[in-house]
């Protein structure tokens, strides 16, 4: 199964150029599922069509799916929400404090991921577009595996089935003092099993063959900066970007004096964008006359962006950014093919790396792990310039 997930800050246009994708992906005969699993729900307007948590046929070939958060939380975490909202309220927590409290930070969001990994196992389509806004909470826990792992296999399973068996001796105990009960073999299932699940979806979203992101942004100082951050997160857990999506550039045709500072601020961070994800593929979209809502509108966007060309290729296949770590350090690799490491230029402000190629310049959003260290050495290998971090007390 192809996996396209399109990503970006809220208001760019994502939504619309996932139904786009869609509908080329549906006209070419792949059996495509747009799946919304962004809280602010907007897929059914961009169809003009009611959809629900279960899929709806668009269009011939194209289904279309709005993700109930909640509904999954409880598939799949419903026990475990429940046992510790009995331990909540038996310490004193009012019912609907408790239940709110019960619902840990990221997990609808994680859950979500889940979703689509149940459609990937399922393979009863053969294109799956997720127009998703994965916040660095969601991306964070897509280290699960490699953090839990060893607890997880060596300390937790023991604990686990040592609990099932002594529950019928200890809960007579236990519960008068304590107020509520022991857990259950189905809460003390749950975590294993969600660790399980949060392991073969991070194999599914870091196979560059068959899944890659598409982030959509706008021409504009926030947004290319959200963009990037993004690309860099991504980067840090190996999810390939194969494509980046300039929407609303204001037509050339537009005249009126009124947009003439817009059409210039635009111009240069066009260019930006362009620089910036270098060598990354980037389509430009004009700001339509109209709103991308309904079939009609959305075949304009679909022409625009794809015309003859297949949607569910993998349009990069390089990995243009990574974040590489070797015991306590960090390395930053950047995809600079051609270019001498004699000509690069490195400064950094904040979370900022800046990268100056002869006139060209580059700006990286760095990730938590590398904002707090210093450049301390780059090197040029296989058309990688590959940048070695250090805590800034042992650069300087």
């Amino acid at each position: 199964m192809r996996v396209i997930l399109m990503t970006g800050k809220g208001g760019v246009g994502k939504t619309s150029v996932a139904a786009a994708t869609g509908l080329r992906s549906a006209e070419l005969g792949y059996r495509t599922l747009v799946l919304s699993t962004d809280p602010a729900h907007s897929l059914a307007d961009s169809f003009d069509i009611e959809l629900e948590h279960a899929p709806r046929e668009v269009t011939p070939n194209l289904w279309g799916a709005e993700l109930d958060a909640l509904m999954e939380l409880e598939g799949n975490w419903g026990a475990v929400k429940r046992y510790i909202t009995q331990v909540l309220q038996a310490r004193g927590l009012e019912g609907i404090e408790a239940e709110e409290l019960a619902i840990l930070p990221g997990m609808d969001e994680i859950f979500s991921l889940v979703r689509m990994k149940r459609h990937y196992d399922e393979g009863e389509f053969d294109v799956l577009i997720i127009d998703s806004a994965p916040t660095g909470t969601a991306l964070r826990l897509l280290s699960l595996p490699e953090v839990a792992g060893w607890y997880m296999r060596r300390f937790y399973k023991p604990l686990q089935a040592m609990s099932v068996a002594l529950r019928p001796l200890v809960e007579p105990l236990f519960r008068p003092i304590a107020g509520f009960s022991l857990p259950n073999k189905e809460v003390m299932d749950a975590p294993f099993e969600f660790y399980e699940q949060i392991e073969a979806l991070e194999k599914v979203l870091t196979d560059n063959t068959q899944t890659s992101v598409r982030l959509v942004t706008n021409p504009e100082k926030m947004v290319i900066k959200e963009s990037l951050r993004a690309h860099a997160y991504l980067s840090l857990y190996n999810v390939a970007t194969d494509m980046v999506v300039a929407n609303r550039i204001i037509p050339d045709e537009v005249t009126d004096p009124f947009f003439q500072r817009w059409k210039e601020n635009q111009q240069q961070y066009r260019h930006e964008i362009h620089e910036n994800f270098h060598p990354l593929p980037v389509k430009e979209v004009p700001l339509y006359s109209e709103e991308m809502c309904g079939m009609e509108a959305l075949n304009r966007l679909k022409e625009t962006l794809y015309a003859d060309e297949d949607p569910t290729q993998v349009y990069y296949k390089e990995t243009t950014l990574r974040v590489v770590q070797d015991q306590n350090q960090y390395s930053l690799e950047v995809y600079l093919p051609g270019i001498p490491k004699d000509q690069v230029e490195l400064t950094k402000t904040g979370d900022e790396l800046n990268i100056r190629i002869g006139n060209h310049r580059r700006n990286l959003v760095l990730p938590q792990a590398l904002a707090a260290l210093q450049p301390a050495g780059a090197k040029m290998e296989e058309d990688y310039l590959k940048i070695r971090f250090a805590d800034a007390a042992k650069v300087g």
